[in-house]
């Protein structure tokens, strides 16, 4: 699996989290790697864990930058799917040093894109172009 495509699972299992409380969330992880249309290999089954686990430990410290950053739009307004996705991408901004920032700003909106609403790639990008600075 490529890193879009694993990044695009990680994003599908972050958004669990709006669901689910977070004492679920390794039950929530166990089904999703059983289930759904994707064979995973140990490796990317791993990769795509690892990665969730790292963002679900800082998802407070995510959403107060999120928070500071933006105007007028604080996380509890935001859609969950653009929530998300920007989540990830801080995530991948602050904290992951192998993602440049452009390329997590650019696979963000693809994700938006794909997922988002109408108008979910220009709010993603405007809210990560914060974090570029």
């Amino acid at each position: 699996m490529n890193r879009s495509m694993l990044r695009e699972k990680i994003f599908e299992l972050l958004f669990r989290v709006e669901f689910n409380p977070i004492e679920d969330m390794p039950e929530q992880e166990e089904l999703y790697a059983t289930t759904g249309d994707v064979e995973f290999s140990k490796t990317d089954a791993d990769y795509i864990r690892d990665k969730y686990e790292k963002i679900a430990e800082k998802l407070e410290e995510i959403d107060a930058a999120i928070n500071e950053k933006t105007q007028g739009w604080d996380t509890g307004r935001m859609a969950k799917v653009d929530l998300t996705i920007i989540r990830l991408a801080v995530y991948e901004i602050k904290y992951d040093e192998s993602v440049p920032t452009g390329v997590a700003i650019n696979e963000a909106v693809e994700l938006a894109k794909k997922y988002g609403q109408d108008g979910s790639p220009a709010f993603v990008n405007g809210v990560l172009a914060k974090f570029a600075q």
